[in-house]
Formats: C-alpha cells, sequence, structure tokens
C-alpha cells in the first residue's frame, strides 16, 4: 500500500488530499493518506468567524462561479445547495478619488458621464485600440503594461487600486503575465484590450438572452458565492469527510530523503515514512522544510515574498450611516492618501453577516506598498481606519463592533520573473520523484486557484504512482 503525505490543512491542502481518496477509490488503487496541519484548525486563511451577531471573513470572502472547479467541488462534497450567491446590487462597485465614490462604469455612456477620469485620461483610454500589441514575449511589471496600453492616469485610477484589492500588491513590481494572464491573452489574441471587449461583449449579450447572470464590464467575470456560514463552509467540509486521514496541532519540522521515500520528523517526535508527498503549505515554510533536500528550490521558495495585511471588520447601526451602501465597496487610490487599500461593504454583498438593523464593513490595510502596518498596534489601526470611513462614508460614530485580524504574510507576490522562477522549481525538484507543490503562491492566488491546482496535483500523483 502506497503511503502518501500531504502537509498543510489550508484550502490547497485539503482538496489535494480529498481528490487523492476520490481519484484512489474511484480507481480501485490502495493508498494510505495523511494530511499533516501545525494548527489545530484546518483551513489556513479560510476562517468565517461568528461573533456577537456579525459573520467576519478573516481572509477570502467567496469565490468567484465563471470557473468550474470549486462549484464542481461542492458539487462531490454534496454542499451544492448550501451554495449563497452575492447580491446582484454587488456588481456596483467604486473608486475613491478626488474626496467622492465614483461608481465604475459598466457602458460607454456611463463611461463618458463618469468624473472619474479627466477627458485626457479618457481620451487616452479609448486611444488604447491605436496602440500596437507587445509581441516579444518579454515579462513586463502591471505598471508598465497599463501605462503603455491604458495610460498614467488610468493606471492610477483604476489598474493600480485593483492590484491592491486583489493582491495586496504593488503594479510597480507585479508580475502582468503572471498575476493577469487573462489580459495578456487578450492583447496577443484581439491586438488590444478594446477591440478584445467589443468581441467578448457580443458573447456576453448572448449570454443574457439565454438567462445567464453575467458580471459587469467594472468587476470580474463571474458571480461572487460562499455559503450561508461564510466560505469556511467548504473547508470544514473537506476536513470532516477527510476524518482520521488529517492529523492536526503538530508541526513538521523537516524531512529527510531515505531510498525510495522520504521521512517526516513531526514536532512531537513521530515520524512517518511516505512514497510520495504534497507540501501544501506557504513558500516560505516549504523553503525551511526542503532545506535538507533541495536547497536551491529552497532558496527559489524564500524569494517569493508575501505582502501583509490588516483585516478590520467594523459593524455600525445602519442609521448612523448615510451613505447609501447598495453596492460591493471600494477601492482607493495611493494619491488619495489614505491608510487602507479599500473596504468591502460586505452585509450588502451576502445576507446574514450582520445582524437586522446593522452593516457590516470589511477594511483591509497594508499590502505591498505599506508593510509599515504590521507595526501598528490595535489601537492605531482602528483609529486610522476609522479615519479614512469618516472621510469616505461620513462615520463620525465609533463602531458598536470592531475586530482587527493580523496577517504577518497575508498574499504572495508574483513579481517579473516569477513564471521563469517557477520553471526553474520544476527543474530543481525534478530529482526528487513523488515530491510535489501545491498553493497559491505558484499559479494563481485565488480560491478557484487553488482548489483547480490540488485537483490537478492529486491526478498528476497518482499518474506517476502508476
Amino acid at each position: 500500500m502506497t503511503r502518501i503525505v500531504v502537509i498543510g490543512g489550508g484550502i490547497s491542502g485539503l482538496v489535494t488530499a480529498w481528490q487523492l481518496q476520490q481519484l484512489a477509490a474511484r480507481q480501485g488503487r490502495a493508498i494510505q493518506l495523511l494530511l499533516v496541519e501545525k494548527e489545530p484548525r484546518c483551513g489556513g486563511k479560510i476562517w468565517s468567524r461568528q461573533e456577537d451577531g456579525f459573520l467576519c471573513e478573516w481572509g477570502p470572502n467567496g469565490f468567484l462561479d465563471n470557473k468550474p472547479a470549486t462549484l464542481e467541488l461542492c458539487r462531490q462534497l454534496g454542499i451544492e445547495d448550501r451554495l449563497l450567491r452575492s447580491n446582484d446590487n454587488a456588481r456596483k462597485r467604486f473608486i475613491f478619488s478626488g474626496n467622492r465614490l465614483h461608481r465604475l462604469p459598466e457602458n460607454g455612456p456611463m463611461f463618458l458621464r463618469s468624473q472619474l477620469l479627466s477627458w485626457p485620461g479618457k481620451l487616452r483610454l479609448v486611444g488604447e485600440a491605436l496602440v500596437p500589441a507587445k509581441r516579444d514575449g518579454a515579462d513586463e511589471t502591471l505598471g508598465a503594461f497599463g501605462r503603455r496600453r491604458l495610460g498614467a492616469e488610468a493606471l492610477d485610477k483604476l489598474i493600480a487600486p485593483m492590484a491592491g484589492g486583489i493582491f495586496a500588491g504593488d503594479a510597480e513590481t507585479m508580475s502582468v503575465a503572471s498575476c493577469f494572464p487573462r489580459i495578456v491573452q487578450l492583447e496577443r489574441q484581439y491586438g488590444g484590450l478594446l477591440r478584445a471587449m467589443v468581441c467578448l461583449a457580443r458573447h456576453k449579450r448572448a449570454e443574457r438572452k439565454a438567462g445567464k447572470a453575467v458580471a459587469s464590464a467594472a468587476g470580474p467575470g463571474g458571480v461572487l458565492t460562499s455559503f450561508a456560514g461564510g466560505i469556511a463552509e467548504l473547508t470544514e467540509t473537506l476536513r470532516q469527510q477527510l476524518g482520521e486521514a488529517v492529523i492536526s496541532g503538530v508541526a513538521v519540522r523537516r524531512i529527510e530523503g531515505m531510498p525510495g521515500a522520504y521521512q517526516l520528523v513531526l514536532a512531537d517526535g513521530r515520524q512517518l515514512a511516505a512514497e510520495a508527498l504534497v507540501c501544501a503549505t506557504p513558500a516560505y515554510a516549504a523553503a525551511d522544510l526542503l532545506e535538507g533536500l533541495a536547497p536551491q528550490a529552497a532558496e527559489e521558495l524564500r524569494a517569493i515574498p508575501y505582502a501583509p495585511l490588516q483585516v478590520v471588520c467594523c459593524g455600525y447601526e445602519q442609521r448612523q450611516i448615510a451613505q447609501d451602501l447598495n453596492g460591493f465597496g471600494y477601492l482607493i487610490p495611493k494619491q488619495e492618501g489614505c491608510s487602507v487599500l479599500g473596504t468591502l461593504w460586505d452585509s450588502s454583498i451576502f445576507a446574514g453577516r450582520a445582524p437586522q438593523g446593522q452593516v457590516l464593513l470589511r477594511s483591509m490595510m497594508g499590502g505591498a506598498t505599506r508593510p509599515d502596518v504590521l507595526d501598528f498596534s490595535d489601537e492605531q489601526v482602528q483609529a486610522l481606519v476609522r479615519a479614512d470611513l469618516r472621510r469616505i462614508l461620513g462615520i463620525a460614530t465609533p463602531p458598536p463592533f470592531i475586530r482587527v485580524f493580523r496577517h504577518e504574510r497575508a498574499i504572495p507576490q508574483y513579481l517579473v520573473g516569477h513564471a521563469d522562477r517557477l520553471q526553474r522549481l520544476r527543474q530543481l525538484l525534478q530529482p526528487l520523484p513523488g515530491l510535489y507543490l501545491t498553493g497559491n503562491a505558484y499559479d494563481g492566488i485565488g480560491l478557484n486557484d487553488c482548489v483547480a491546482n490540488g485537483a490537478r496535483v492529486a491526478e498528476e500523483l497518482l499518474q506517476q504512482l502508476a
């Protein structure tokens, strides 16, 4: 019987382990599977916390339904009927600029009426259709891509805030090909983004006629989806179905090579032998584990930086807020001088996130452009967030409910050259058969990416064993 050990009980490790179980059962293959998680709780960055009637997401709050991996996983787990789609009004997204909220335009007339961009900025953006496509294939930063195709103003007010909202990243260092491969593909396929939008708009009209839910042009494709009890329902279900295969509350100290297998030394002194091993930890943790086996690979893993993040949940009485919160929330360009990257109107996005007559706002502070936030006390963080909420939403009173969640290393950063680093990693790990890496540090940070990559690793691993 083949023993397989998965290290890490976040969404990537849980999915990989569960898929290994399912695939082995379908193929009639006998495996002994263990998942080792150092924390008592599985789920990693996914943690839905119920406090005083508020449902606060410690990390991500859902997934987009435009990719099949997570929806299919929910169906296989038998929890498809518990899925909760976001409110239709959550498609309304805003940018705070010039001391006011601007709704992101969703069509041509809205774009012309919008005051978010100046007329020179609008003309430069429309002029994107005349910009020749980049054909050399070399990687470039998101900032360079934005200036080249859309202009400096669109970069500052649209693209850079989006990078901060999704990756907590810095547009001037992020790899556009690794972070947003779709827009690079659109440039190559259609010659430009506006040309691509015209073609894709035809497809969206056809989908609407067919009765499908289609996201606005202002937001990402698909509809944000979660569960009534929070996105942790997914990881908790995976943990329950894995049952006794999970060892939690104990860390793996090191990995040693042995003939035809690997030996894991746990913090409690136990030793586990495994013919195959999946490391589903953050890249920096994988580096520590692989130092003795593959020092050059460990060096590459340590070179993947992580951005810090403070997540601040504020609960208010509805009557305390004059601003209409009918939407998803807002992002803030760095030039506005605010402390936070943006704020989500969580109770407007999903039902049941706040008690009746109250609202829940979730602000993100830090990221690659503000790493100093880790030095702030909870009191300083709360004061800065409240100052931004007062400036943007006019909320003068303190929130009756407030929680601060600290993430020292929250989101991996895909810098220019990230794809080359992954290629080097694969080559360096080739002499270690049966050893796999998965997680959000490599091929996509989103929940959908982690689910799809976990399933792919499980399939490849079993194929290799065969």
